[in-house]
């Protein structure tokens, strides 16, 4: 079987090109054809444990949920996860393999192309389709001899490419002619139709710059999609979110998500605000803490950093004050480190620093080791009055040592064996930490967990939701593109048809 593959790549980041991936993923899998997401190199920290161990980026686990197909790292072979401005861990088809500088990365590209190309063949001899996503912009001019994963990727897979701009930034018509007229020859020869995302307004009145972009580029226009609201997106990093009074929902219960600099998935917390009852928002400063009613300190990928970030920045005093005037507080895994006694680090895995001390408000002590955690795992809840059942993924270096206090998780199976093991430290349900990612994904717990809030509170708690997880309408996903794209254009530029 030889698939057939489109691509979008678009005019700059964050201009929509996951959630459309997302989208023509669900359109031709209910079509019944066989796809698969592909991004051959993926910056973020938002990453996701598969079945067998591997770690790939959270948007094409998404991406391959909307395919309705198991995710595997394959369809995203190399993921570097920044720990800072000029430095990255480099995770190869699922296992890490360094902490690399720049330059050090650029020379090690000639490693990773091949897995590349091998992963793409691999899902090319078993699906129908592949969908790739691009990154940032195909046209950055100082980056075109060492790109892999924007048209150097689309010629191997001899893809047709979509070129997606966003027109809620402004100047999409320049940004859509203007990196056509940056691509050489050849690479805009496999551009087959551009797309304008996030258009609030009618359409019509795009026509007279609709008809220019066909008649000066000779590429026709796919469409103008309508912005989306609320759909539940996974993002491949915390560049969306905002910091201080940037909040979701306007409910009673106050939670803090504390927006560290190397912040971790993120996605932990997006469950959190399709509450109608929370309030979710970011914290960057001291003057925006407030008095929450939780904060949470997220994971990271350089713990070390960010705590010192937090001291800086004068929030490690507000967090201490916060828990010492009965406020609630989670360390979700980095977070769970951080409100230790103390941070050890023998071998120099994240630092040049051998001990480092924590916040002090759990009695537990973390070792950094050089192997890396990467599990899937399923337990029950141990907090007083949080009964529930929990699933998630563990991401870490870091072995965390709670003495005498009690776990704040039971594990009963590591992928599919079963197991007899704890996790996390628990001080009451007042403070906890954990290293499961997800955590909240789950309506029971997370429905359990704000409903002892609620009664801290002094209100009364609400009916706990029927679902188990956070629920994903990919089919809203596909509907968005059938109802405001031209299908015969978009068949013809993939090959295949949605129509039967």
């Amino acid at each position: 079987m030889t698939a057939r593959a489109v691509m979008c790549q678009g005019t700059g980041s964050h201009v929509g090109k996951s959630v459309v991936v997302a989208g023509l993923c669900r359109l031709y899998a209910r079509a019944g054809f066989r796809v698969a997401p592909f991004k051959a190199q993926n910056m973020s920290n938002n990453s996701f444990v598969t079945s067998d161990g591997g770690e790939m980026g959270r948007a094409q686990v998404f991406q391959a949920q909307a395919a309705g197909v198991e995710p595997i790292v394959e369809m995203n072979p190399i993921l570097l996860k920044p720990d800072a401005d000029t430095r990255a861990q480099v995770v190869r088809l699922g296992q890490p393999v360094e902490a690399m500088e720049v330059r050090q990365y650029h020379d090690y590209q000639r490693i990773a192309w091949p897995a590349v190309t091998q992963a793409y063949d691999r899902l090319q001899r078993e699906y129908d389709l592949i969908v790739l996503e691009g990154a940032g912009s195909p046209a950055e001019i100082n980056l075109r001899g060492r790109d892999i994963v924007n048209m150097k990727m689309a010629q191997y897979a001899e893809a047709s490419v979509i070129l997606i701009g966003d027109i809620e930034r402004g100047g999409v018509f320049a940004a859509l002619y203007g990196t056509l007229a940056l691509l050489e020859p050849d690479e805009r020869a496999l551009v087959r139709a551009l797309l304008i995302n996030k258009f609030r307004g009618e359409a019509s009145l795009l026509d007279p710059g609709l008809d220019f972009l066909t008649l000066e580029t000779g590429v026709p226009v796919l469409g103008v999609l309508p912005f989306l609201f609320g759909l539940p997106v996974d993002e491949e990093d915390a560049v969306v979110l905002n910091g201080g009074e940037d909040r979701t929902g306007r409910g009673p219960l106050d939670i803090g998500v504390i927006h560290l600099p190397h912040i971790s998935n993120a996605t932990d917390f997006q469950p959190l605000a399709t509450e109608a009852d929370v309030t979710l928002r970011y914290i960057e400063t001291p003057q925006a803490f407030g008095e929450p009613d939780v904060v949470i300190l997220p994971g990271t990928k350089s713990t070390v950093a960010d705590f010192d970030w937090m001291l800086r920045q004068g929030l490690a005093d507000r967090i201490t004050a916060h828990r010492s005037r009965g406020g609630w507080l989670i360390g979700i895994c980095g977070g769970y480190q951080m409100l230790g006694q103390q941070i050890l680090d023998p071998e120099g895995v994240e630092s040049g620093r051998r001990a480092v001390p924590g916040l002090e408000l759990l009695p537990v002590v973390t070792t950094f080791t050089a192997r890396k955690r990467l599990v899937r795992v399923e337990g029950v809840s141990l907090l007083p009055g949080v009964a529930a059942p929990v699933r998630g993924y563990e991401i870490h270096q870091g072995r965390t040592e709670a003495g005498a206090l009690a776990p704040a998780i039971c594990l009963n199976r590591v992928f599919d064996q079963e197991v007899s093991e704890t996790d996390g430290a628990a001080d009451g349900i007042g403070c906890f930490g954990t290293y499961l990612h997800g955590l909240f994904d789950h309506g029971a717990f997370r429905r359990e967990y704000l409903n002892q809030l609620r009664r801290h509170k002094g209100l009364e708690p609400l009916p706990a939701h029927a679902y188990d997880t956070r629920p994903k309408d990919f089919d809203r996903l596909a509907d968005w593109l059938q109802d405001n794209l031209d299908m015969r254009l978009l068949e013809s530029v993939v090959g295949l048809s949605v129509s039967g």
